[in-house]
């Protein structure tokens, strides 16, 4: 027999999950701006760009979970 979540403790799993994705992309980033000081910009910026698109996830998941009207 499977247990239902209730709504506020779904929504609490879901904000520590896509708290990871947003850590995980502002790292990722942090390390892209620390490539581009000491390998070289294009290493770097493509870091960055790696991070930015795990970001455009994160808002995509949270537009598409919880139906956010602009």
């Amino acid at each position: 027999m499977k247990r239902r979540l209730s709504e506020q403790q779904e929504f609490e799993i879901m904000k520590i999950v896509l708290d990871k994705f947003l850590w995980l992309g502002f790292g990722i980033m942090a390390f892209g701006l620390y490539q581009m000081y000491s390998v070289g910009i294009q290493i770097g910026l493509s870091w960055m760009i790696a991070g930015a698109v795990i970001l455009l996830i994160f808002t995509w998941i949270i537009v598409k979970e919880y139906e956010i009207i602009r």
